[in-house]
C-alpha cells in the first residue's frame, strides 16, 4: 500500500485514542517502511526493476526479510506495546503505537506480490495477495477507498480529503501503462525507487500531521447521551437568590 494510505491509517488510530499525540502514531504506521528504506540504503535489503518500468508490477521488492517479515513486524509491535504500556504505564500510547506498527504489514499483505516472508530467512511460502500484479487499477481503487474511509471515520476537513484523494491519484501512472509518468526513469535504478518512496513517506506524514490538527471533529451527541447527561441549564435560578443591580 502506498504512503498516503498508510498515513491515513494513523487517522483511524488517532480517532480511537484521541488523547494520544498524532506524531508517534504517524511514525508507527510507517516504521516498517522507514526500516525498509534504511536497510535498502545499507545494502541489507534489495529492490529490483524490470528493464522497462510501465507500472508498479515492474518494481520488485526482491529481498526484504527483516523489515517486512510477519514475525519481525508483529514482534516489533508487541515489543513497542510492552515497553510503552507495561514498562512506562502509557497504555493508550502503547496500544496506538502497537496497532500502528502491525497495521503496515496487514495492509501490505492485501496488495503486495508474494514477497513477504513469515520470518527472516524463511523460504516458501511467501505471502501477499498480489493485487498490484493481477489488477493494478483495482488496487488503486481499493487504496483510494480505504484512504477515504479513514478520512470519513476521522471526520477530517477538506484539506485531509484533498491529500488522500490527490495523494492516491498522483500514483495513477504507476497503476496503468496507459498513463505515462516518471516511473519509466526508475528502470535499472532501484535506489531511485527507494528515494521516491522515502520522499512520499516524508511528505505524506508531514501533511497528514499538519492537516489532522484541523480535523477530528467530535460526533454529535446522541439523543440517549443527551438524556443521560443533560447539559447544564444557563437560566438563572429564581429561588433563594436576589439579583443585585
Amino acid at each position: 500500500m502506498f504512503a498516503v494510505d498508510h498515513a491515513a491509517t494513523a487517522l483511524l488510530i488517532k480517532r480511537r485514542y484521541a488523547t494520544v499525540s498524532i506524531l508517534p502514531v504517524l511514525l508507527s504506521v510507517q516504521a516498517v517502511e522507514l526500516a525498509w528504506v534504511a536497510l535498502n540504503y545499507l545494502g541489507l535489503e534489495h529492490t529490483t526493476t524490470e528493464p522497462v518500468v510501465r507500472s508498479v508490477a515492474d518494481l520488485h521488492l526482491a529481498h526484504m526479510p527483516y523489515s517486512h517479515s510477519v514475525s519481525t513486524v508483529f514482534g516489533a509491535a508487541l515489543l513497542a506495546w510492552a515497553v510503552l504500556e507495561l514498562g512506562l504505564r502509557q497504555w493508550r500510547l502503547g496500544r496506538a503505537v502497537g496497532l500502528g506498527i502491525a497495521s503496515h504489514i496487514v495492509l501490505d499483505l492485501l496488495t503486495h506480490a508474494p514477497d513477504i516472508a513469515l520470518w527472516p530467512g524463511a523460504g516458501a511460502p511467501k505471502l501477499g495477495l498480489g493485487l498490484y500484479d493481477a489488477a493494478p487499477l483495482a488496487a488503486l481503487v481499493v487504496e483510494l477507498l480505504y484512504g477515504l474511509i479513514c478520512w470519513w471515520i476521522y471526520r477530517g476537513g477538506r484539506g485531509l480529503l484533498a491529500l488522500v484523494t490527490l495523494g492516491n491519484l498522483a500514483n495513477l501512472s504507476l497503476f496503468t501503462a496507459a498513463v505515462p509518468g516518471p516511473e519509466r526513469l526508475l528502470a535499472g535504478h532501484p535506489q531511485m525507487v527507494v528515494t521516491l518512496v522515502t520522499a512520499q513517506i516524508l511528505v505524506t506524514l508531514l501533511l497528514t500531521g499538519l492537516l489532522a490538527r484541523r480535523g477530528g471533529r467530535s460526533r454529535p451527541r446522541t439523543l440517549a447521551a443527551r438524556r443521560a447527561h443533560p447539559a447544564p441549564s444557563c437560566a438563572p435560578s429564581t429561588s433563594g437568590t436576589t439579583l443585585m443591580l
